[in-house]
């Protein structure tokens, strides 16, 4: 099966994908630790039978990402050798990576990490240098996975390094992930040209319940807008009109970064999606006040497919480019994660039939992988495995173990 070289998303079908959980979390403090989802999967020493394990379920695309900490260890400095190897086999399987470029994560030098002033370019100088080694052979990235995920964890909720927290340091993000976006496609279309395909991810979010009720009305508003703040952003569309931005300058966004933005704004190619039936859909209860987030989580409700046609329908809407399903998944038995599959490929199609330019579907992940409490506790990783891939992970005699479910059967014959 081939998909070719160049414009994938516009040849009339939809690319079955499959991807490796690729979060890194590398800073460290007292009461916290690393997460590096490769080193807790193994990946970083089984990646050659994983990406295999991507192209025998049938998969065309497989979203893969780069550790940033890992290959520029320092200012400058630049470890090629293992990701050379990786990315040879990806060509030998003739398997199409998607390259995460930003999956959480800033090189442990890069003090304050997203909030420092020359996170955006560097995150830039990084995009093209990966972008420039691989040209003749990858063409499809991600510029920033989940950047909304971004801004809350390291923004919002003060979870993730820098620890900023309430909606200025949401913002803060947000400017911040935004200018680096921009400036990495940028760098990146230079190489690239019209081979480029730019997929532009980020979690689906719905608010649901008591929306409408006084207390909630003003606050669910904002956060519906504010699942799109950064590819408005990015593609220009913020400015003295839209519902945000009376918001965004008490918090410190000027008119001078709007018209930043504005001047010079980069596209998706793709529009994707990521969508957890049993977790993309929070609730507002009336007389109950949640936070969200880890520390005061709201209330969660599995919408199925109707959830995730809701989002699929309103991003190709708002951006009027072909959109992609980039993560499902539900955590459960095999039964659980079957009938989901099925459902939400049947969604997809169903979707296409009707019109919406629906061009991919991801399972995620191909393989378990482990709940990100993982960094806030000190239990082994076992005690934090999701059971979501395809794939079990089981520790047998000091290694984890890639044990085929009754999944890989069905995902192939979907994909092929």
């Amino acid at each position: 099966m081939s998909i070719g070289t160049d414009g994938w998303h516009r040849d009339g079908r939809v690319h079955f994908a499959l991807g490796v959980e690729d979060t890194f979390v590398p800073q460290e403090r007292p009461g916290e630790r690393a997460i590096d989802e490769y080193a807790l999967t193994e990946h970083y020493d089984q990646w050659h039978g994983d990406l295999a394990l991507a192209r025998d379920a049938g998969a065309e695309l497989l979203r893969w990402g780069i550790p940033w900490y890992r290959i520029n260890p320092e200012p400058g400095r630049w470890e090629w050798s293992w990701l050379d190897r990786v990315v040879d086999r990806f060509a030998e399987l003739g398997l199409r990576p998607i390259v995460d470029l930003m999956h959480y994560g800033t090189p442990l030098w890069l003090d304050g990490q997203f909030a420092h002033p020359d996170y955006p370019a560097r995150v830039a100088e990084y995009t093209a240098q990966v972008v420039e080694r691989y040209a003749d052979r990858i063409t499809d990235y991600t510029l920033v996975n989940e950047p909304i995920i971004h801004a809350l964890f390291s923004g919002d909720y003060s979870y993730w390094p820098p620890y900023l927290s309430g909606d200025r340091g949401f913002v803060t993000m947000v400017r911040q992930l935004a200018r680096g976006f921009v400036l990495a496609q940028q760098r990146a279309a230079g190489i690239l040209g019209d081979r480029a395909t730019f997929v532009h991810v980020d979690a689906g979010m719905r608010f649901s319940g008591d929306v409408d009720a006084p207390e909630h009305r003003d606050l669910a508003a904002r956060l519906g807008e504010q699942v799109w703040l950064v590819e408005d952003l990015v593609t220009g569309r913020v400015d003295a009109a839209h519902p945000l931005a009376d918001w965004l300058a008490r918090n410190g966004v000027g008119d001078d970064d709007l018209a930043w933005f504005a001047a010079d704004p980069v596209h998706p190619d793709v529009v994707g999606v990521n969508y957890y039936p049993r977790h993309s859909t929070e609730l507002f209860e009336t007389g109950i006040h949640h936070r969200g987030g880890f520390a005061d989580p709201r209330p969660t409700r599995d919408d199925g497919v109707e959830g995730l046609e809701e989002l699929l329908r309103a991003a190709a809407q708002r951006y009027g480019a072909p959109v992609m399903l980039t993560e499902t998944a539900v955590t459960g038995t095999v039964e659980e994660r079957m009938r989901w599959l099925s459902e939400s490929v049947a969604c997809v199609r169903a979707l296409r039939t009707a019109g919406v330019d629906v061009v991919g579907y991801t399972w995620w992940p191909v393989f378990d992988m482990y709940e990100w409490t993982y960094r806030h506790t000190t239990a082994p990783r076992s005690d934090h495995l999701l059971t979501m891939g395809l794939w079990h992970l089981v520790e047998r005699d000091g290694r984890l173990d890639r044990v085929p479910t009754a999944l890989v059967e069905r995902f192939r014959r979907l994909a092929t």
